[in-house]
């Protein structure tokens, strides 16, 4: 079945997520509140300090499902994931690359240069969605300076 890439993010404080068959039960003081079918999804990320049944991690590592738990405001606590596959010759490849000083630092201003496009985007976006509740002449001014 194809996979959809769905990512189911949990945001409910004070949730558990349990495994009953193959459904992601999601359960808020005892009382279920929503049910999905595993494989219908691709992740789950988990905001807050909430649980996970092992069952459910374990099913989650075996069938590819990631599951991450962040902090309430984002920040990185842990994650779940299954076996590892990987390409040994894209690894190789990788590794030969990191030596080569021209070659790293052409991928290094490629990295770059997208970081500022991508915060110019979002700076745009800011001025787009809430252009009254900031100082929008200044962003837009910082914005166009590079």
């Amino acid at each position: 079945m194809r996979k959809l890439l769905n990512v189911l993010y949990v945001t409910t404080p004070n949730s558990y997520l349990s495994l009953d068959g193959e459904n992601i039960a999601i359960l808020v003081e005892g009382s279920e509140k929503f049910r999905i079918p595993i494989h219908n999804i691709e992740g789950i990320i988990c905001f807050g300090f909430m649980g996970a049944s092992p069952a459910l991690m374990g099913y989650c590592a075996k069938k590819g499902v990631g599951l991450c738990f962040l902090s309430p405001y984002g920040k990185f606590l842990a994650r779940v994931s299954g076996g590892i596959q990987g390409n040994v010759l894209l690894r190789k490849k990788q590794y030969s690359i990191s030596v080569n000083g021209d070659e790293c630092i052409s991928i290094a201003i490629n990295c770059i240069t997208a970081k500022l496009v991508n915060s110019r985007v979002v700076i745009g976006r800011g001025i787009r969605d809430h252009g009254e509740q900031i100082n929008a002449m200044a962003l837009k001014e910082a914005s166009t300076l590079y």
